[in-house]
């Protein structure tokens, strides 16, 4: 169990980097539980201290690698311990980390090594070795490349491939002392170099400080502190080489000496929930919608009693969060189904959450909502890289599912006069690595441009309207926010993606992804055969698409109808380069792969 000293607020702000907070903390708890993962099937846990014995000595191996003050190390591989151990051990040395998605092209890989200058590699595995080797071809600064798993290709192309628990072996016979050297890093040393994920074209390199993930994480504390500090547990599935996960997964943990669980994968996350039980929980928008549609799915299929009781425990919890009275009966059958219906759904999350988080993307309130009315707080936050990134995020008592919450403590927040939401801080990046003309554009005066378009309502809650750019302007001139229609689509049970178009056009488009399960079950009950590529355009199917889109449309005011639709044909998914790897629309691709069809649709 924790001590009370680690979560007095006199402790917070003390740290100067990131290596000393894991430092600190591993005096403080030593041999308890940190990092859990999978062996055999079984979760075990890295000890506090077994994890520092791992990254002093690695921090040494980087050292005698030639690793200097401001050398930039990229790291590539899934979520593990080691990937927070290589983190810390390449901050320790005075390094910048470079996190990068596993899910990269070779392509990828090359304009981030290239960009960032890069000098080493860690990577997870022999094939990802083989890829990054690849990619770092023409790119002269790269010298070695280390692999956690053992490597089973030697020196190439004037680069040395090297095991990871030799370099950590090497380090042993070293003599520098990490902690006090890792000391001399200040808040305003460069701590990572974060490359976006590219959902407007190429990436660009968010320098972020050290001071810029401990403010966030200090931050995060205040938020945290009215569900309680002790005890808490993580479940970490998001990429680490995200910054949401950056900050959320690792070092927000680390602040109030949680446990962390590292998940075998998203397809596995109801099994790692429920073995894991975690108390917080930070995910994206499209993961909610997922949960929301598989747990309708499955009420339908119940019907009966089970489907009555489970409505009404929604719309008892919603009249609740809606700051309406429940009468005498319905008060009685509200803690009635508390036990029957809102105590098996936490218990499908492990039974001991005490809030969700969702970022990344906006999130349709309707699903907050529901969440929070089956008994699963669930906190919507905003933010992004530029910002290390949180900006704002909504308290534990008074949430409003509407809004991002207020800006969190110490940083500022204003709207431009064009509606555009703007940041200062020192969670705000130092700039976009070796593009000055970006850097300029992006923060002038101080202020962070977010490239957001936002409000702020009476009770100082910041509502995110939607991206800047990303905003239609239909002939007409109206302004139109395209998330805020695709988010309502994809509450319908029958559709788990879509886009919207119709940028000087007198109405809106959009391009479906019907639920692959829902699919299923239609393929059956009306005895159609074939996949999406072989549907997209049943008109059977389009019909139940539009009745789908008809139910949306009433909810929606008339320049937000959308007026005629496409089914498309496979999946956005990160691997064909719609999605980014935290599962984010890449609107640009996907405009450049059905433009002519959706344009067509005017006609």
């Amino acid at each position: 169990m924790s001590t009370d000293a680690a979560h007095d607020e006199s402790q917070l702000g003390r740290w100067p980097n990131l290596p000393t907070l894991f430092f600190d903390q591993v005096d403080r708890m030593g041999d308890r539980p940190f990092l859990w993962k999978k062996r055999d099937g079984v979760y075990k846990a890295l000890s506090w201290g077994d994890t520092a014995a791992r990254v002093t000595p690695l921090a040494r191996g980087l050292i005698g690698l030639d690793i200097k003050a401001g050398d930039r190390v990229a790291l590539i591989s899934e979520n593990r311990p080691a990937w927070m151990v290589c983190d810390l051990a390449i901050m320790a040395a005075g390094g910048i980390t470079v996190p990068a998605y596993t899910t990269n092209t070779v392509d990828d890989h090359r304009h981030i090594l290239s960009d960032s200058g890069a000098v080493g590699v860690i990577v997870s595995s022999a094939a990802l070795a083989a890829k990054v080797i690849k990619a770092a071809a023409n790119c002269p600064d790269v010298r070695f490349v280390a692999c956690m798993d053992v490597p089973d290709i030697a020196a190439r192309d004037g680069i040395d491939v090297l095991a990871l628990d030799n370099v950590i072996d090497a380090g042993r016979n070293r003599h520098e002392n990490i902690i006090e050297r890792s000391r001399a890093l200040g808040r305003s040393s460069t701590a990572c170099i974060i490359y976006t994920s590219g959902t407007g074209g190429t990436p660009k390199g968010v320098m972020l400080s050290h001071g810029a993930i401990l403010h966030n994480a200090e931050a995060a504390v205040d938020v945290v502190r009215p569900l309680g500090l002790r005890d808490n547990v993580f479940l970490s599935f998001l990429p680490l080489s995200h910054s949401y996960e950056h900050t959320a997964g690792q070092f927000v943990p680390m602040a109030i000496e949680a446990e962390i669980y590292f998940a075998d994968g998203i397809e596995t996350l109801l099994t790692n929930l429920a073995e894991a039980r975690p108390t917080l929980m930070t995910a994206v928008p499209r993961l909610y919608e997922s949960m929301h549609q598989r747990i309708l799915r499955n009420i339908e299929k119940e019907g009966g009693l089970k489907k009555k009781l489970f409505m009404k425990a929604v719309a008892l919890g919603t009249k609740r969060y809606e700051g309406q009275s429940l009468n005498p009966i319905e008060w009685v059958l509200d803690r009635v189904l508390d036990k029957l219906v809102r105590s098996k759904v936490r218990g499908r999350f492990g039974g001991r959450l005490k809030a969700l988080v969702s970022g990344g993307a906006p999130l349709p309130p309707e699903l907050g909502i529901f969440f929070t009315a089956l008994g699963l707080k669930l906190l919507q936050g905003y933010g992004q890289t530029e910002s290390a990134p949180l900006i704002s995020v909504n308290p534990a008592v008074g949430f409003k599912m509407h809004t991002v919450g207020p800006p969190v403590s110490g940083v500022e927040v204003r709207i431009a006069d064009d509606g555009e939401i703007c940041v200062r801080g020192e969670n705000v990046m130092q700039g976009y690595w070796n593009n000055p003309e970006a850097t300029q554009q992006t923060i002038m005066e101080g202020w962070l441009h977010t490239g957001d378009i936002g409000k702020f309502d009476e009770d100082g809650h910041l509502m995110i309207t939607d991206r800047k750019k990303d905003i239609i302007v239909n002939s007409g001139g109206d302004n139109i926010a395209p998330q805020r229609v695709e988010g309502i689509l994809c509450l319908e049970p029958e559709i788990a993606q879509a886009i919207v178009f119709g940028d000087k056009r007198p109405h809106l488009v959009g391009l479906l992804v019907p639920d692959p399960d829902w699919l299923k079950d239609w393929c059956r009950a009306t005895g159609k055969k074939g996949t999406l590529a072989d549907l997209h355009a049943d008109e059977d199917l389009l019909k139940v698409l539009s009745a789908a889109v008809d139910r949306v449309n009433g909810k929606l005011s008339n320049i937000e109808k959308v007026r005629r639709f496409l089914v498309a044909d496979a999946e956005f998914t990160i691997d064909d380069g719609s999605m980014t790897p935290t599962m984010k629309i890449r609107r640009h691709i996907i405009k450049e792969r059905w433009g002519d069809r959706l344009t067509a649709l005017y006609r």
